[in-house]
């Protein structure tokens, strides 16, 4: 009765909230939340609303869900799950068709039938196993969207998911078809009570991701809602991931070889367009370059990758989104049940102050039985926190080896800024590695005085920029000893951080516009997206030579990643407060790109100037501790797209034996290749 009472004050607000002027959108990146949702008309009221609603899921919602989730086995949930989604067939079958969709009516039909009966009242599916039936998730939104009646304004309303004018119309459709809403009895309501909680609980894992690793959730949830529906509505969740066309490897023009050839050695061109001639003496296995110009070596792969099957530097980076270790979450319990004792659950958080009257800074620790046993330390990549799934992957293959575990999150992340001095700007490695040597120094203390263990021998871990992070410390040890003793392994640093970044931005660009045709093609990626996770959820062992993108379908994935990422951390820069209306701070976010974020916050003192901050932020500018220091080791791929070959080279040249090349994978798009874990493995071995 009371969701019944919400959703009608939901429809007052509709009619009743007065007009606003809708803002032209004229900005580098896509608004996504504007392009799919329009003018957020409700956004003073929603932002409270979702906030008041991240409060009641913290505190009501979320012990229930995890009593819940400790009394049920996760196989338990998933069967009760599914039970749900039979009831609800009703739903289903009227929403195609009053859309006149008479292939999935049949289909919802023929589907509830096996599956209540041969699946025992919906308990398993039958449908999906047997005759390859697929469930749809149509709703009575959609079948009013078909009758050309339009959304609305997006609304937020307590205790209920978003929606839309047009969505709470929908949802009161959904209660008066769903069989469940007449149950009556005291013994049936509580079943239904039951269903219910079971239902919701799914959604914990998403709200708990939402809000830990986004400085702004509403905005991140208003993005997500507005693909869903678009997704929804054009019936892209339907997607059969089978039939979509794998993306065609390189041209003629960008071959990657995958092993050494014989003579005549051809040259290939990579990503960046510079020639790299194979030679398979001159430095496999790390030859010493004493002496030896830039100019007059090549480049050799030193790790080759069998059947990789590259598609563009872009997309093949990619892949580690999609790849993972079942090992890691493997569990008989769900994500937010108390038993739940797989290795990412037995990580414990802790938390210290680095500076007074600002944040405490979270980390993440495993320890180690061995008091005496090394500790890794974990610098992800740009933008990651604490909960990035790849830091736990790494700790995983460190803890195998007998080491203690810490994962930071990224400097370059809004957490970490939070943590830092009032107008600390992150970008400047020397400064940055100065504020990382420190944070982690007083980690390592804080894990020592409270569980007793020495820490003697140190390895610093990094990527990307977590990578050229790793080795900045390392050079500040080097000219400054305060750590003790540490190595460290850095994993596709870029060379430059400033061509890194200029990349970066060049993949962005003439992306963003308001037309059909960026919508559809927008929401065609995240419904690949997403049915590729949905996929490698029911089969964690599921592999993906290829990924169903093409280049330009990369690059949009990218560079909405990587703005995401730029977008928190100038949120939390400019300390935006809550529950006001966002449009002026998201449309500076919206004009600014890498580069326009180094000449407002990384050249506003005047100190420095552009060509100075080049070289500041370069491994060039570390040259002396990379020539005469052996604590290290780098693995990086020959078509990086975020470096170039002459870089490479120059790296080489630096660090001799101690860089590894691996022939393909782009920018840590090999990093879960067997080849390449086999030799961080016996690295890590051999460290100490």
């Amino acid at each position: 009765m009371l969701r019944k009472k919400i959703i009608i004050f939901g429809i007052l607000l509709c009619f009743l909230y007065p007009k606003f002027t809708v803002f032209a959108l004229d900005t580098k990146y896509p608004d996504y939340s504007y392009e799919f949702l329009g003018e957020d008309k409700l956004e003073t009221f929603n932002r409270k609303m979702f906030n008041f609603n991240l409060k009641l899921n913290k505190y009501a919602l979320r012990p229930v869900h995890i009593l819940w989730a400790s009394i049920m086995p996760e196989y338990g949930m998933d069967r009760i799950r599914a039970v749900t989604s039979n009831i609800e067939y009703p739903i289903r079958l009227a929403s195609s068709l009053i859309q006149r969709d008479f292939k999935n009516a049949k289909n919802e039909t023929v589907r509830f039938l096996t599956n209540t009966t041969i699946g025992l009242g919906g308990l398993f599916d039958p449908a999906k196993r047997f005759f390859k039936l697929e469930k749809s998730s149509e709703d009575m939104d959609q079948a009013l969207a078909g009758c050309k009646l339009k959304a609305g304004h997006f609304l937020v309303l307590p205790g209920l998911p978003a929606t839309s004018c047009r969505g709470v119309f929908g949802s009161l459709l959904d209660i008066a078809l769903n069989p469940g809403s007449y149950i009556a009895s005291p013994i049936l309501a509580m079943v239904k009570a039951g269903l219910f909680i079971n239902k919701t609980s799914y959604m914990q894992p998403l709200i708990k991701m939402v809000e830990d690793r986004y400085a702004d959730p509403y905005d991140i949830a208003r993005k997500a809602y507005g693909l869903e529906r678009y997704i929804k509505l054009a019936n892209l969740d339907r997607l059969e991931l089978s039939k979509l066309s794998p993306t065609p490897t390189y041209d003629n023009n960008k071959t990657v070889v995958q092993k050494p050839k014989p003579a005549p050695l051809p040259v290939v061109k990579t990503s960046v367009f510079s020639e790299i001639v194979l030679v398979p003496d001159l430095i496999k296995g790390g030859a010493q370059l004493n002496n030896i110009g830039t100019e007059n070596f090549k480049l050799m792969p030193d790790i080759f990758l069998s059947d990789f099957n590259p598609q563009n530097p872009v997309v093949d980076s990619m892949r580690t989104a999609f790849l993972s270790d079942p090992k890691v979450n493997k569990s008989m319990w769900s994500d937010f049940s108390v038993w739940n004792r797989s290795f990412s659950h037995q990580i414990k958080t802790g938390s210290v102050r680095l500076n007074k009257d600002r944040e405490e800074y979270k980390f993440r620790y495993i320890l180690n039985k061995d008091k005496k046993a090394p500790v890794a330390i974990i610098y992800p990549s740009i933008g990651e926190g604490i909960m990035s799934s790849h830091s736990v992957l790494w700790a995983k293959i460190f803890y195998d080896a007998g080491y203690s575990v810490v994962i930071q999150g990224s400097h370059f992340e809004w957490e970490f800024v939070k943590s830092m001095p009032q107008g600390y700007h992150p970008g400047l490695p020397d400064k940055d590695s100065e504020q990382l040597r420190r944070l982690t120094a007083l980690i390592l203390y804080d894990l020592k005085k409270k569980y007793g263990y020495e820490f003697e021998n140190k390895v610093i871990l990094g990527t990307s920029f977590g990578a050229v992070a790793a080795l900045f410390v390392g050079n500040k040890e080097y000219k400054n000893n305060t750590l003790g003793h540490v190595k460290y392994i850095s994993i596709c640093p870029p060379v430059e951080l400033m061509y890194a970044m200029s990349q970066i931005d060049k993949n962005s660009r003439n992306i963003g516009t308001d037309s059909e045709e960026f919508k559809q093609k927008t929401a065609m990626i995240a419904a690949k997206i997403l049915k590729i996770y949905n996929e490698k959820e029911d089969n964690p062992k599921m592999e993906l030579p290829t990924l169903p993108f093409n280049e330009e379908e990369g690059k949009i994935i990218t560079s909405f990643v990587m703005h995401q990422k730029l977008s928190d951390l100038i949120y939390t820069i400019e300390n935006t407060k809550e529950n006001t209306s966002k449009h002026d701070i998201y449309n500076q976010i919206n004009n600014m790109d890498y580069k326009d974020y180094a000449q407002k916050y990384l050249l506003s003192d005047g100190e420095t100037n552009t060509e100075d901050l080049s070289y500041e932020t370069s491994l060039h500018s570390i040259s002396e501790f990379l020539e005469h220091n052996n604590n290290y080791k780098i693995y990086h791929s020959i078509n990086d797209y975020l470096t170039n070959t002459n870089q490479l080279k120059r790296l080489k040249d630096y660090a001799g034996d101690k860089v590894v090349f691996v022939d393909n994978g782009a920018h840590l798009g090999f990093i879960y290749r067997k080849e390449f874990l086999n030799d961080l493995k016996q690295t890590i071995a051999s460290l100490y």
